[in-house]
Parts: structure tokens; sequence; C-alpha cells
């Protein structure tokens, strides 16, 4: 008597945690990529009340990060990086709202990637001086879902996890083809060689 046996082999997904940092409203995206299917976990913002003190609102900031790290146990954790302007003050808010997330990641052991604004817009529209609105609008497509956030900051948030898998996905792509040179690279990349 011979018995079969089925093994059915799942492919490994990744989850990725996007954060919009913000001192009164922070955005955050999670998707989960599974083979070349992304799909999104979950996003949101948390709304830090005005009347407490910037001390409270950073603690309940790196609260909730943790909090999403131990609820979804993400693989990578990627955030926007401060937009320079010419308020120094709101900058080093801004910054320490930042720095504690990022704290949080690394208590919880994640690679921490930060990207720019126009790096990201352009990572998901194509344009990096994209609006909101148009980021929102790809990310519906991308990630197929229809109801729009109340707050942009959420899209934003999703938008800077989907940046980190583009080009997380990119390097993976690419390794190896490294070119030692335009000869190199032209032998690597036939398809780039415009023809008269």
């Amino acid at each position: 008597m011979s018995v079969k046996l089925s093994v059915t082999l799942q492919k490994a997904s990744k989850i990725i945690l996007g954060i919009d940092p913000g001192t009164l409203v922070m955005g955050f995206g999670l998707i989960e990529i599974t083979g070349s299917a992304l799909r999104l976990l979950e996003m949101g913002v948390l709304r830090l009340p005005a009347k407490d003190d910037a001390y409270q609102r950073l603690e309940k900031i790196h609260q909730k990060v943790a909090d999403l790290i131990s609820k979804h146990q993400p693989n990578s954790f990627a955030i926007e990086a401060p937009f320079f302007g010419k308020n120094v003050q709101s900058m080093l808010k801004l910054g320490r709202a930042q720095g504690v997330a990022i704290a949080a990641a690394m208590q919880a052991g994640l690679d921490i990637h930060e990207y720019a604004p126009k790096k990201i817009k352009q990572s998901i529209t194509g344009n990096g001086n994209a609006d909101k609105g148009q980021v929102m609008k790809m990310l519906q497509q991308i990630l197929s879902f229809k109801e729009a956030p109340k707050y942009l900051d959420a899209s934003d948030a999703l938008a800077v996890a989907v940046c980190h898998h583009f080009q997380d996905r990119n390097i993976v792509t690419s390794v190896g083809k490294k070119a030692n040179g335009w000869k190199d690279f032209l032998t690597n990349n036939p398809q780039r060689i415009k023809k008269k």
C-alpha cells in the first residue's frame, strides 16, 4: 500500500509598516506582500490632542507604533523624512515625532528606511510633485481599495510602505547586474541603446 502526501508550499509573505510622522496627526499604513501580490492590511491615523504637552504626544506616538508592530509583526519599517521648511520650531517638533517612531521600530529590531516626500510621490505616481489626492487615487488602484480615508495622512503613510516595497524590489532585481563603466552597462542593458 502506498500513501501519497501532498504538501502545499506557501510563498512567504512580508509586511511593511509605513509612517507619516506628525505632531498632531500621525498616519500609518501596513501592506502585506505575498509573491508579487500587494494587500492592504490596515491604514489610519493617530490624532493627538493639542491640549496635551509635547512629551505626552511623543509618548502616544511611541506607544502607537509599538502597538502596530506588536499586532502585525512587520518585517520592515519605512518613514517619511521631514520636509525642510522655514519654520525651525515646526521642524524640531516633527523631527522629535519622527525620532520616537523610529525608536519604537528600533526597539523591535526592525530595519529603518527613510524616504523623502518627492521620492515617495515619484515612486507611487511617477510625478515627484503630485498632490496628496493623486497619490491616494493611485494607491486605490495599486491596492484595490475604494473607500478614501478621512485624513490623507493615512494614505501618505500607506504610500511610504508601498514606496519601500518598490525600492526594495528594485534592489533585489538589480543584484548581480552592477555595471563597471558604460560598456558593461550597455552590454547588460541593450534595450537602452537608441539607434539613429
